[in-house]
Protein backbone atom coordinates (compact mmCIF):
# COMPACT_ATOMS: atom_id res chain seq x y z
CA UNK A 1 0.00 0.00 0.00
CA UNK A 2 1.87 2.95 -1.30
CA UNK A 3 0.87 6.69 -2.91
CA UNK A 4 -2.66 8.09 -2.79
CA UNK A 5 -4.53 4.98 -2.69
CA UNK A 6 -2.88 3.24 0.14
CA UNK A 7 -3.61 6.19 2.31
CA UNK A 8 -7.30 6.15 1.27
CA UNK A 9 -7.23 2.97 1.97
CA UNK A 10 -5.80 3.36 5.83
CA UNK A 11 -8.26 6.23 6.24
CA UNK A 12 -11.14 3.99 5.29
CA UNK A 13 -10.26 1.09 7.96
CA UNK A 14 -9.71 3.64 10.36
CA UNK A 15 -13.33 5.38 9.81
CA UNK A 16 -14.67 1.51 9.56
CA UNK A 17 -12.61 0.73 12.95
CA UNK A 18 -13.79 4.01 15.08
CA UNK A 19 -17.41 2.68 13.87
CA UNK A 20 -17.34 -0.32 15.54
CA UNK A 21 -16.07 0.91 18.52
CA UNK A 22 -18.28 3.72 18.75
CA UNK A 23 -21.40 1.44 17.25
CA UNK A 24 -21.82 3.90 14.82
CA UNK A 25 -23.23 2.27 12.10
CA UNK A 26 -23.08 4.89 9.45
CA UNK A 27 -19.30 5.48 10.12
CA UNK A 28 -18.42 1.83 9.52
CA UNK A 29 -20.19 1.29 6.50
CA UNK A 30 -18.32 4.64 4.86
CA UNK A 31 -15.11 3.34 6.38
CA UNK A 32 -15.86 -0.17 4.09
CA UNK A 33 -16.83 1.93 1.36
CA UNK A 34 -13.95 4.25 1.36
CA UNK A 35 -11.60 1.04 1.04
CA UNK A 36 -13.69 -0.74 -1.63
CA UNK A 37 -13.06 2.69 -3.88
CA UNK A 38 -9.67 2.71 -3.22
CA UNK A 39 -9.31 -0.70 -4.08
CA UNK A 40 -11.46 0.34 -7.35
CA UNK A 41 -8.71 3.18 -8.34
CA UNK A 42 -5.70 0.65 -7.89
CA UNK A 43 -7.31 -1.70 -10.02
CA UNK A 44 -7.96 1.04 -12.82
CA UNK A 45 -4.94 2.42 -12.11
CA UNK A 46 -3.14 -0.79 -13.09
CA UNK A 47 -5.55 -1.62 -15.89
CA UNK A 48 -4.23 2.13 -17.05
CA UNK A 49 -0.90 0.98 -16.83
CA UNK A 50 -0.91 -2.36 -18.45
CA UNK A 51 -2.60 -0.27 -21.65
CA UNK A 52 0.24 1.90 -21.22
CA UNK A 53 2.58 -0.85 -21.67
CA UNK A 54 0.96 -2.69 -24.25
CA UNK A 55 0.23 0.44 -26.60
CA UNK A 56 4.19 1.45 -26.20
CA UNK A 57 5.29 -2.79 -26.81
CA UNK A 58 3.17 -2.06 -30.21
CA UNK A 59 4.54 0.70 -31.22
CA UNK A 60 8.37 -0.42 -30.78
CA UNK A 61 7.27 -3.27 -32.75
CA UNK A 62 5.95 -1.18 -36.02
CA UNK A 63 8.63 0.47 -35.56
Amino acid sequence: MTGRGGMDKIKGKAKEVTGKITGDRRKEAEGKGDQVKAEAKKAMREVHDRARGARDSLRRRHN
